[in-house]
């Protein structure tokens, strides 16, 4: 079964200064609640039971964040709306487990902190800069895989012209939403690019890529991508399907992006 996951959050936020010098932007609000807890809710109803969250010293704040302010409810203790929304954060904290990555070495090596970690033979990677809204992506990714019992990557088509902003797959063939992939390529140039369905930050991967990770190196930023071991996987043989997912996308990786995906959220 899928029940845990690891949420990625010690990357220092750079395209979001000057605020994220402070605030990490998982704990920005997007409408009445933040970033973060969007994230866990769908965790949460996706039938998560154990999350990981990724942080650096530099974000202990997020560590706070669930902590429980006796002193605070005894504030609000009339309050009973309030109340409420600090008993949600106790709730999540109890499911939650925190792994610290100190350096900025890129998402692989994010997720391989938590190598230790997973006891399951297949876990959920969930990317907070991408949310979905108007649709479960991660319960449909679980769905998908108690299917076919393979890795899968959340998908959606995006413009031609903006196919060097994600990671793109290849594939041989598809069958209604589901892409049976063939090729990785992270970032490419549109004349390199083998399609134009991106990379979006939900993954279903199977435990055997720490293995594959233990041998990743660096790239040009000097960060262990993710992608490298994905495909050296392809090439042994582990097969991975794409998952073209219903709802909408909205990008909280660029301050652009998250103001016209709190006004997104804000019109709904």
């Amino acid at each position: 079964m899928i029940t845990q996951a690891i949420i990625p959050l010690a990357g220092l936020g750079t395209r979001m200064l000057p605020f994220t010098k402070v605030i990490p932007k998982e704990l920005l609000p997007l409408g009445s609640i933040s970033i973060l807890e969007r994230v866990l809710i769908e965790c949460e109803d996706a039938g998560i039971k154990k999350i990981f969250l990724v942080i650096s010293k530099k974000k202990d704040i997020i560590k706070k964040y669930f902590e429980n302010d006796i002193f605070l409810k005894k504030k609000i203790h009339q309050n009973k709306h309030l109340l409420e929304k600090l008993e949600t954060l106790n709730k999540f904290k109890k499911k939650i487990s925190f792994v610290y990555q100190n350096s900025p070495k890129g998402l692989g090596d994010a997720v391989f902190s938590c190598k230790n970690k997973i006891t399951s033979s297949h876990f959920l990677l969930f990317l907070p800069d991408d949310i979905i809204i108007k649709h479960n992506c991660s319960k449909e990714l679980i769905s998908q895989y108690y299917k076919n019992k393979c890795s899968l990557i959340a998908v959606k088509k995006v413009s031609k012209k903006n196919v060097n902003r994600y990671g793109i797959v290849g594939f041989n063939k598809k069958n209604d939403n589901i892409l049976q992939i063939n090729k990785l390529v992270e970032k490419p140039t549109l004349k390199s690019a083998p399609s134009s369905y991106a990379i979006i930050g939900r993954y279903i991967l199977d435990k055997e890529i720490f293995k594959f990770m233990s041998f990743a190196k660096k790239g040009k930023l000097g960060e262990i991508q993710i992608t490298d071991s994905l495909s050296k996987m392809l090439a042994n043989g582990k097969v991975f399907n794409g998952c073209v997912f219903k709802g909408e996308y909205l990008d909280c990786g660029t301050m652009e992006g998250y103001i016209k995906s709190f006004n997104r959220i804000s019109n709904i």
